[in-house]
């Protein structure tokens, strides 16, 4: 006997019912479809929807925090904002943080974690190296780095002097040339293991056969990666650069734990001054107005960031 004996006309009629009636879509109920996604629904309108809408109410207010009755004051709280020189101050520092934060752990974490992927021994725990930063509390990475810029028994201050640059060394918090990059550079050190981590999961995507392919056809390591590992990793790229770049507009835990701001206003953020106007000089609504600007900004960066991914996908 050669090959498999042909089934039976009423065995083959029941294999069709079957892969018929397997292959209908069960559409499942809504009853069932409400039960799982209604309570994140409420979640989210509850701690981001609700809130984000009580700061645009506020943000047309006058209020002390305090007083029973709020003023309305319509849009003279962003008009006040137009003709706010410390504000803008705020800005200016946000967009220094806004480029040095955005391309200095993407340009660190994306050769890393393309030499972790080329098959680099211990990759698994240089994996875990880099990542480490990124789950310390905020609180622990701005005391140590406070410690390591300290003037008297820093860390940084005597290695320069260690290697004779001693008329380099001062007190990098304290000075405002200085403060603003060296709680920036504190902050890139925290996130780009985040970004090592995202573009190794990117690049786990990609085929290795397109690599070999292109070693073949004579394509050196630069052109690999901008013909063949960019082009895969690029929602991925996309994502990163939508989550530094949105964060860095929003930042606030490592300059208050670093330098509340200082000296003076050199390092002061967008959301360091909403807060110190909110409740440092009780202008609630003044700092709302100031928390509006950043949200609304943010999402604006995202929906164009997100709208940019989607159109190169298609």
């Amino acid at each position: 006997m050669s090959g498999l004996a042909t089934p039976s006309p009423a065995v083959a009629g029941l294999r069709g019912r079957l892969l018929r009636k397997g292959g209908r879509r069960r559409r499942t109920p809504w009853p069932l479809v409400a039960l799982f996604v209604l309570p994140s629904v409420v979640v989210y309108f509850l701690f981001m929807i609700w809130p984000f809408l009580g700061t645009l109410q506020l943000s047309l207010q006058a209020w002390d925090g305090y007083a029973q009755t709020k003023t309305f004051v319509g849009l003279d709280n962003y008009v006040a904002l137009a003709n706010d020189g410390d504000f803008w101050n705020a800005v200016s520092h946000i967009a220094v943080w806004a480029a040095v934060g955005t391309i200095a752990p993407i340009a660190i974490g994306l050769p890393l974690a393309i030499l972790l992927w080329s098959g680099t021994r211990f990759r698994l725990a240089f994996r875990a190296i880099y990542f480490l930063p990124v789950i310390l509390p905020v609180v622990v990475i701005g005391l140590v780095w406070g410690w390591i810029y300290n003037p008297l028994f820093g860390v940084l201050n005597a290695m320069l002097e260690g290697v004779g640059l001693g008329d380099w060394t001062r007190g990098w918090l304290g000075d405002a040339d200085t403060a603003l990059y060296a709680v920036l550079f504190a902050a890139v050190w925290s996130t780009f293991g985040f970004c090592v981590v995202m573009f190794l999961a990117g690049l786990q995507g990609i085929d290795t056969n397109q690599i070999d392919a292109a070693k073949v056809d004579g394509a050196n390591a630069s052109q690999r990666t901008r013909h063949v590992i960019l082009p895969g990793i690029a929602p991925v790229f996309t994502f990163v650069l939508t989550i530094t770049l949105v964060g860095a507009f929003s930042v606030f835990d490592i300059v208050y734990v670093m330098t509340r701001g200082g000296p003076g206003t050199a390092t002061e953020t967008m959301a360091g001054y909403a807060y110190k106007m909110a409740f440092g000089r009780n202008f609630a609504g003044y700092g709302a107005a100031i928390s509006s600007v950043i949200a609304l900004v943010s999402l604006l960066l995202a929906i164009i960031l997100l709208r940019y991914r989607e159109r190169g996908r298609g």
